[in-house]
């Protein structure tokens, strides 16, 4: 089944911020959109139906962190959990396919990529989450070509 033209929203989802990406219509390339902090209350939540919404998203990509030995641990539970209240979220708004995508080693490699441009440790941390989205939303896109 070929996809419908439009942007996708890649969600990178950490513990204390979450990283959000989007893509062309043409889904050829992702790029940063924000970091957005976790809250107890659900505005993380929120604010990312916020942005899906405004980006006009046909979809979003969430990244499933699974173990180099490709089984899944807390952090897949913790994602799966994220995006379960998210797709319910988003539920009231409007449907949207929510899928998953292995995520392995993004955050490592948006790390590198980041201090490989010369951005300090200490600047990286506001950006590396979205980084890591724009490296699951790349990686899903590639898949799909």
């Amino acid at each position: 089944m070929i996809s419908p033209r439009g942007r996708r929203v890649a969600i990178d989802v950490g513990s204390v911020r979450v990283g959000v990406a989007v893509c062309d219509p043409d889904g050829i390339l992702a790029t940063p959109v924000e970091t957005v902090q976790r809250a107890k209350d659900g505005s993380d939540i929120a604010r990312i139906v916020t942005i899906i919404d405004e980006y006009e998203a046909v979809g979003v990509v969430i990244g499933l962190p699974r173990t180099l030995r490709n089984t899944d641990g807390p952090a897949v539970k913790a994602a799966r959990g994220f995006g379960g209240r998210l797709a319910s979220a988003l539920s009231e708004v409007r449907d949207l396919p929510v899928e998953y995508h292995d995520e392995r080693l993004t955050t490592v490699t948006a790390t590198t990529a980041l201090r490989a441009s010369g951005v300090k440790a200490k600047d990286a941390r506001a950006v590396v989450d979205q980084a890591a989205a724009v490296a699951i939303l790349q990686g899903w896109l590639d898949a799909r070509r």
